[in-house]
């Protein structure tokens, strides 16, 4: 089958870079890319593939497109089945970061991934070497891959954690030039028609760029990288405030792939800022309310600084209580923290500044008992066909074959089935599966009292604290969020079932305050919500979140009802957590009677700190 040429992609010059710089340098670490439906993410990581160099073997380089649900043992490899069944030889068959070696690991939707086979995916990237010890295996093969995730971050984001073992990220999207688009079309249509003929009309563009990035590759080992440059990357890094050193690492690598793709002999500074815009943006945002991407900015004042850095010192003047002489002020802090600790950043669309920097958390929240396998994520303890292996069962109990322990539990009969040598010989009973158990994701749907009840700023404040904070708490842990908001006479779905923390904040800061408190509404609407989410093939189990003083207010004997609606919910067997919002000084209770009716856990809103977050998590 042909594929879509890497030279006739229109546009996305910073992603093109990115893709070519790995394919000259794989310790970079990979390339992650970030964009909607759409945006040419996928074809233009395949067609990356005909470019590299062949094979230490003389073969092709391969692409090699990891499912996403794929088993740790196919990915990393596992006994052979054929030879410990029929020889009852113990050999071991590699996987797919072995087909990948020489060549491209291509991982789609790899926000969707479990997070212990990114954690493979991005060792097995950064170390060029798989090792494998266990079920009595100890094996290692080479696995230098250039590593491909590409992601919908409406769909969820990575982790920090992960983000960072990424080499470089870039986003992409649509162009808004109507030029570009129509010229998108017509190569599109083109190659639709006739692959073979339009990929010709490339060959000889391709076939250029696969000789420059084998020189590359060659001429790579001999590039300088002069000390002044590993201080710029230092300098830029240290203004970043980054995280570790893998930064550093990433930059000095990517600027060597970046000076010998141009032929030059040594690194200079531009191309450590080709190499910092790619290696950047995705290690600066550590948190979901952050602004994603990286100011131009902040970029320049780092390079700035760093130059400044670089500038020789003044002589010392010979009378130090002269003109100049004595203790200079300092200057003032510059670079990306220069405006000191900020409480509130303004939201982007206008509304209601959230708090980011001392904010009230939460105990850890989680699903009571086990589930059976849903979305992969941090909160909840489930039995997975996809998680750890925590012990062997006789088959039907689990998922798949557990080779080693089928084999243990065979071994003692060999003799009693009068077998000397040859195959072995196995019965029904002997065969065991294994019990698997990971942690899913949860559907954490917000009930935020949005009336006037909750008006003062004071209370506001606290209770836009404490949705920042469960909201972040869920972020971390893989969660889908819905909000419900509860003002007047209704109760409105804010915030639909979704992985975007950044779409629920935005549209949380936007939403409406005042009026009566018509409580049953909010939960009415969370239960209506819940038993639509109940017919999804991807349903989550839920946890919902009630932010409110208990006080109820509008409709019919509202008190009653909200008790009422709250008993449904219980009797639904809904997990439920009451943050009791009431803090006047005459306390009514009234949360939590509304908390004993939902059958949920009650946490009070004062006195909720980061210490007890960490703590508790």
């Amino acid at each position: 089958m042909d594929r879509y040429p890497f030279s006739a992609v229109v546009g996305h010059d910073e992603l093109r870079l990115a893709l070519t710089l790995c394919a000259i340098a794989p310790a970079v670490g990979g390339v992650l890319v970030r964009g909607e439906k759409g945006t040419a993410k996928s074809t233009a990581a395949r067609a990356l593939a005909p470019l590299l160099p062949t094979r230490p073997d003389g073969a092709p380089a391969r692409l090699v497109e990891l499912p996403i649900g794929a088993t740790e043992d196919r990915v990393v490899g596992s006994l052979d089945l054929h030879r410990a069944l029929g020889e009852g030889a113990v050999d071991f068959t590699p996987g797919l970061l072995a087909d990948a070696d020489g060549g491209i690991l291509y991982v789609d939707e790899v926000n969707l991934l479990s997070d212990h086979l990114v954690d493979v995916l991005l060792d097995a990237a950064a170390m060029g070497r798989v090792t494998v010890e266990r079920d009595g295996i100890s094996r290692a093969y080479p696995a230098r891959f250039v590593l491909v995730g590409t992601m919908n971050p409406e769909e969820g984001e990575l982790r920090p954690q992960l983000l960072d073992r990424f080499g470089l990220a870039v986003d992409v999207h649509a162009s808004r030039e109507v030029d570009v688009r129509v010229e998108v079309m017509r190569r599109r249509l083109a190659f639709e028609s006739d692959p073979a003929a339009f990929a010709a009309e490339y060959a000889d563009v391709d076939a250029d760029l696969a000789r420059r990035i084998a020189d590359a590759r060659d001429r790579l080992p001999g590039v300088a990288l002069p000390d002044a440059e590993l201080r710029r990357i230092a300098a830029v890094c240290a203004a970043f405030d980054v995280d570790g050193m893998r930064a550093d690492l990433v930059i000095a690598r990517a600027a060597l792939a970046h000076a010998a793709w141009r032929g030059a002999a040594e690194v200079t500074e531009d191309d450590v800022r080709v190499a910092a815009e790619l290696a950047l943006p995705h290690r600066k945002r550590r948190d979901p309310f952050d602004e994603p991407g990286l100011d131009d900015t902040e970029l320049d004042r780092a390079f700035d600084d760093a130059r400044a850095d670089d500038e020789p010192d003044p002589e010392p003047d010979p009378d130090p209580d002269g003109p100049g002489g004595g203790d200079a002020p300092e200057p003032p802090p510059s670079g990306p923290d220069s405006a000191g600790s900020q409480e509130q950043q303004p939201d982007p669309a206008g509304g209601t500044p959230l708090p980011t920097a001392r904010h009230r958390t939460v105990a850890k929240l989680t699903v009571p008992g086990t589930g059976t396998g849903g979305a992969t994520g941090r909160r909840s303890k489930t039995r997975s066909d996809r998680g750890s292996v925590v012990r062997a069962a006789p088959a039907g109990t689990g998922s798949g074959l557990h080779l080693a322990a089928t084999l243990r539990a065979a071994a003692p009969e060999q003799a009693a089935r009068g077998r000397a040598a040859g195959p072995l010989r196995l019965a029904p009973s002997d065969l065991r599966s294994p019990v698997r158990e990971a942690t899913e994701g949860n559907l954490v749907v917000f009930v935020v009292d949005l009336s006037g009840s909750m008006a003062a700023r004071e209370r506001l404040a606290l209770v836009g604290e404490a949705a920042v904070s469960l909201l972040r708490d869920a972020y971390q842990r893989r969660d889908k969020v819905a909000v419900i908001g509860f003002r007047g006479a209704e109760a409105t779905l804010l915030v639909p079932p979704t992985r975007s923390v950044d779409v629920a904040v935005a549209r949380l800061s936007r939403a409406r305050t005042g009026g009566r408190t018509p409580l049953a509404e909010g939960l009415i609407e969370a239960r209506k919500l819940l038993r639509r989410e109940d017919l999804r093939p991807d349903a989550r189990r839920p946890l919902v979140v009630l932010l409110t003083d208990g006080r109820a207010t509008a409709g019919h004997d509202p008190l009653p009802r909200a008790l009422a609606a709250a008993a449904g919910l219980h009797a639904d067997a809904r997990a439920a957590v009451v943050v009791d919002c009431e803090t006047s000084m005459v306390r009514l209770g009234l949360a939590a009677k509304v908390a004993a009716a939902l059958g949920a856990t009650m946490l009070p809103l004062d006195g909720l700190s980061p210490t007890d977050l960490a703590r508790a998590a």
